[in-house]
């Protein structure tokens, strides 16, 4: 949704070929990290099942903590806008506050974080996923209508012309463009721990071809026909540019809610397993980290729920932290691109790269040692410059930001 704002940024030619060497390195880099999976050997080694196994877990889970908060963040500004466009339509003067919306889904989010692992909400998945399409395409359909409907001659004068600000700001404007896209790219952050079924690394090869070549798709024509259809003026959030028709806009933005709820616990569940494995394994005489309740559930045939007191209290804590760092910072295109910038370079292309070059003992100075190296020093520059315009739009943001009028 904030890729239109981002090929604006960027323009008609940089925009669509940064987004498609971002997808290029992605899909390199994740057939490289496919293969480290199993040790030595990518068939028959032995299995890596998290980030932490494999090397890089640190950097990893400070990066799912940033997202969790990203995503309460433009789940509460969805649901806040399905109230906006109702005050607009009957030309009320309203101002709707995200904080409660964060709490909503903050409160949905401790009820779900008690599913025992994410093996148990691939259903969640699945219904997030078509969620995801959804809204894609009615963002994308209202661009078409916007563009059909305008002048050729307007459309084509919108689209050219640059914002009047000063070009220094310009350049922060297009780094932090280059964050946001870096984010649109940031699934490998979770891709060992849902790597599984029979000759792993082929098939995630496969499902990383698929699944970056269709979401790659999608983000050409989001991002170039929202820039088609508002030039200048493209929002941050595509869906709230637009405030007709009513209802069709509340379906993509409950649609971006939904599939939220599922990405946060996605998200969110290596996070859990890795505090919880860990705890265990050092107490494991403690009663309160390792004995489950049952609790039944009245009126469902003495069906019974499983509960942890451990897990009970480390996950709800988890959320609301996670549901306050996001009220003090409601800042949606700015903290995207901040998370991109901050995860792309080392979770995307450093670790698989230097996994690879120590899998394959490939000699230093060699060919292919210097140009993997050369591609992950490129990526840091990048990665580096898109960190900065995050931080000063950051810092921009926090100027003119009132948290108790918020």
């Amino acid at each position: 949704l904030s890729l239109a704002w981002a090929i604006t940024q960027l323009g008609w030619v940089a925009g669509p070929v940064t987004l498609i060497i971002f997808s290029l390195i992605t899909l390199f880099t994740s057939t490289l990290l496919a293969d480290a999976y199993r040790h030595p050997d990518p068939v028959t080694g032995q299995r890596n099942y998290t980030y932490m196994d494999a090397l890089c877990g640190l950097a990893q889970y400070a990066n799912l903590v940033g997202v969790t908060v990203g995503y309460t963040i433009t789940a509460s500004m969805c649901m806040a806008s399905v109230r906006r466009k109702k005050c607009l339509h009957a030309e009320d003067n309203c101002h709707v506050s995200t904080t409660i919306y964060m709490i909503i889904f903050g409160s949905i989010q401790l009820i779900l974080c008690q599913v025992p692992n994410f093996h148990k909400l691939s259903w969640i998945s699945i219904l997030a996923a078509v969620m995801s399409i959804t809204y894609s395409f009615i963002g994308l359909g209202l661009s078409v209508a916007k563009v059909a409907a305008a002048q050729l001659n307007e459309g084509a004068e919108a689209t050219t012309t640059w914002p009047t600000v000063s070009e220094a700001h310009r350049l922060w404007k297009v780094f932090q463009a280059i964050g946001n896209i870096a984010f649109a790219y940031a699934y490998s952050t979770v891709l060992i721990e849902i790597q599984s079924s029979p000759a792993e690394n082929k098939t995630m090869k496969r499902a990383s071809f698929v699944g970056i070549s269709t979401t790659t798709i999608f983000y050409l024509l989001c991002g170039c026909v929202g820039y088609a259809a508002f030039g200048e003026d493209a929002p941050g959030d595509l869906l709230s540019g637009f405030h007709q028709p009513l209802w069709l806009l509340n379906v993509a933005n409950v649609s971006v809610t939904i599939h939220l709820i599922g990405a946060y616990q996605v998200f969110a569940q290596p996070i859990f397993s890795l505090v919880e494995s860990s705890c265990r394994q050092r107490w494991p005489e403690v009663k309160f980290v390792t004995t489950d309740h049952q609790i039944t559930i009245p009126f469902l045939g003495g069906t019974g729920f499983h509960v942890n007191c451990f897990r009970l209290v480390w996950r709800s804590a988890y959320v609301i932290v996670t549901t306050v760092l996001a009220m003090l910072l409601p800042f949606f295109n700015v903290f995207l691109a901040l998370i991109g910038a901050a995860s792309f370079w080392p979770l995307t292309v450093y670790f698989p790269i230097e996994m690879y070059i120590a899998r394959a003992k490939l000699p230093k100075f060699s060919f292919s040692w210097m140009g993997l190296q050369a591609l992950s020093l490129a990526c840091l520059l990048v990665s580096l410059v898109a960190a900065a315009g995050s931080v000063e739009g950051l810092i921009q943001s926090l100027k003119v930001y009132h948290p108790f009028k918020n």
